[in-house]
C-alpha cells in the first residue's frame, strides 16, 4: 500500500537539512559556481524523485510539480532561520558566508520562517485536496500573491542594500522562485471559480443597495481609505520626504524604515506602487456590483500583505535589527496596532468576498430576474 502524496512529499522534504549540513561541511562543495551547481542538480534530482513518486498516476496536475518541489525548499528555510536564530548549527554558515550574506539578516530571518512554516503547510494542504479532487484555488492564490509579494522584495532589496556588493553566482537560484508563482498564479486565474448557487432575484436585490445600505462594505471603504492613506505616508517617509511629520514617524516609531538592508525601503515602495493601487481597485469593487474579480483579488492582496506585514513588523523587532532602527520601547504598541489593523484589512475584505459572493455575481437584468421567476 502506497502512503498518501502529501506524506511522501513530507518524508522527501525532510532530506532538505541533510543536503544542507553535506554543502556546509564538505570543502569540495564551498565554491560560488559550485554551490549553484550543486544546488541546481539536488533540486533537478528532488524533481526526478517526485516524478517517480507518481509515476503510477494519471493526469497529475502540473502545479503539483511546483508546490512538491517548493516543498523541499521549504525545509531548507526553516533550517536558516533556526539556525540564524541559534537554535541550530552546522548547517548554513558557510553558504549564508558565501553564497546569499543577505539571509542572515532579521527580515530574511522572518521570510525563512514564513516560507517553512505558512508556504509549508500550504502546500501540505494544496496536495492533499489535489489528490483527492477537490479544488484548492482559493488555497493556490493566496501562496501565489505571498509568494510574489516575498520575491519583489527580496531581490530588488538584496540588490540596493547593503549587501549588493556581495552578491554571488547562488543569488541566481531566486529567479524560478520570482517567475514560477507569476505563472501559477495565471493558471489558476484560467480556471473556473466554485460559487454558490444564488437565485437571480436575490443577485438583483443585494446588487441595487447602496453603500450606504450595507454597513460592512461601508466601513472596509473607510478602511481601505484609511489604508491608502497610510500607505502614501509611509511611501513619502523612505522616499525622504522633508515634512516634519514625516522625520517624527521615522525616528520616533518605525526607523527599520531606514535599516541601510534595504528591504524595508523597498517593501514600502512597493506597497505604494502595487498594494495601494490595489486597495483602490477593491474600494471600486465594494462600490460598483458585479466586479467578480474581486474574489481573486482579494485573496491575491491578502496573501501578499499578510506575508509582507509579518517580515516587516517582525524584522522591526528582530534581534537581528541593529538596535537603533528597532521599533523604541515606549511606541511598541502603536506600531503594533497600526500594522496589525493594515494586515487585518485585506484578510477581513477576502472573508467578506467569499462568505457573502452575492454583490459580486455577474449583473443580473431585470429581464434576467423576470424570466427566473416564471420558470419556477
Amino acid at each position: 500500500m502506497r502512503p498518501p502524496t502529501e506524506i511522501s512529499v513530507l518524508l522527501l522534504s525532510l532530506l532538505a537539512p541533510g543536503v544542507l549540513y553535506a554543502m556546509n561541511n564538505i570543502p569540495a562543495l564551498q565554491k560560488p559556481l559550485g554551490m549553484l551547481g550543486l544546488g541546481m542538480v539536488v533540486l533537478g534530482s528532488v524533481l526526478l524523485l517526485i516524478l517517480l513518486s507518481v509515476r503510477h498516476k494519471q493526469n497529475i496536475d502540473p502545479l503539483f510539480y511546483v508546490f512538491a518541489e517548493f516543498s523541499f525548499t521549504c525545509l531548507m528555510a526553516l533550517t536558516n532561520a533556526l539556525e540564524q536564530d541559534g537554535f541550530i548549527k552546522g548547517f548554513m554558515g558557510f553558504y549564508v558566508k558565501m553564497g546569499e550574506p543577505h539571509l542572515s539578516t532579521a527580515y530574511s530571518v522572518l521570510m525563512c520562517y514564513w516560507d517553512g512554516v505558512v508556504h509549508f503547510v500550504v502546500f501540505l494542504l494544496i496536495i492533499h485536496r489535489m489528490f483527492k479532487g477537490k479544488s484548492y484555488r482559493e488555497l493556490g492564490l493566496l501562496w501565489a500573491g505571498s509568494s510574489i509579494a516575498n520575491q519583489l522584495v527580496l531581490i530588488p532589496g538584496t540588490v540596493v542594500g547593503k549587501y549588493g556588493s556581495n552578491i554571488g553566482p547562488a543569488f541566481l537560484r531566486n529567479i524560478p522562485f520570482f517567475l514560477v508563482p507569476f505563472w501559477a498564479a495565471s493558471l489558476l486565474l484560467s480556471r473556473p471559480r466554485e460559487m454558490p448557487i444564488i437565485p437571480a432575484d436575490k443577485v438583483a436585490m443585494e446588487q441595487n443597495k447602496s453603500l450606504l445600505s450595507r454597513p460592512v462594505d461601508a466601513l472596509l471603504v473607510v478602511a481601505a481609505l484609511a489604508a491608502v492613506a497610510f500607505t502614501f505616508f509611509r511611501g513619502f517617509v523612505v522616499l525622504d520626504c522633508p515634512l516634519d511629520a514625516c522625520f517624527t514617524y521615522t525616528y520616533q516609531y518605525e526607523p527599520y524604515l531606514k535599516d541601510p538592508v534595504g528591504f524595508p525601503r523597498v517593501m514600502m515602495l512597493v506597497y505604494l506602487f502595487y498594494a495601494l493601487p490595489l486597495l483602490a481597485a477593491c474600494i471600486y469593487g465594494l462600490s460598483r456590483p458585479g466586479c467578480g474579480w474581486m474574489l481573486d483579488l482579494t485573496l491575491l492582496l491578502a496573501g501578499a500583505l499578510t506575508q509582507a506585514q509579518w517580515c516587516h513588523v517582525g524584522a522591526s523587532f528582530h534581534r537581528r535589527t541593529p538596535y537603533t532602527y528597532r521599533v523604541p520601547a515606549d511606541k511598541w504598541w502603536p506600531v503594533v496596532v497600526l500594522n496589525a489593523l493594515y494586515v487585518a484589512l485585506p484578510v477581513l475584505l477576502a472573508l467578506r468576498c467569499y462568505a457573502y459572493p452575492t454583490y459580486f455575481m455577474k449583473h443580473v437584468t431585470q429581464a434576467q430576474t423576470n424570466a427566473e421567476k416564471k420558470k419556477n
